[in-house]
């Protein structure tokens, strides 16, 4: 699917103002594997290239989604439990081996996604603002 930047491949959406995201968003980036035809690229939630790759994939209310995490994958939009175990698929092993987790029923997984979710915050903190990439990651970012 075409990003909202013009580059074809997965988008990763997060809650820029989450810590755990943050963290999630650099252990995507130092653990992706090289063999894949596109690399991820990211946007937070709450950035303009965010909604503009999500009205691409037919996302007309992104409000919708609440502040959950968001794959873009082959023009389909995936969330929470079901975005994460398809982005593992994105990452070298061992890694990758946690998309087995879309084995499980999504009753199991999203309560288990919902849990973490909810304490995120309170775990691991809030930003006063969006992750800021550096410039040599800058290009792999909506804007």
């Amino acid at each position: 699917m075409p990003s909202a930047q013009g580059g074809d491949g997965p988008v990763v959406l997060f809650d820029g103002v989450c810590n755990l995201c943050a963290r999630l968003v650099r252990f995507i980036l130092d653990h992706e594997r090289v063999d894949v035809p596109a690399r991820i690229r990211f946007g937070a939630l709450q950035s303009d290239g965010a909604r503009r790759a999500l009205a691409a994939a037919g996302v007309s209310d992104p409000a919708s989604l609440g502040d959950s995490f968001v794959l873009i994958e082959g023009g389909r939009v995936y969330v929470r439990s079901e975005a994460a175990a398809r982005t593992a698929r994105y990452l070298r092993a061992p890694w990758r081996w946690a998309s087995v987790a879309r084995q499980l029923p999504r009753a199991v997984r999203d309560p288990l996604y919902a849990f973490v979710a909810q304490r995120r915050y309170r775990w691991f903190g809030k930003r006063e603002s969006c992750l800021m990439p550096t410039a040599e990651l800058r290009a792999r970012f909506l804007d």
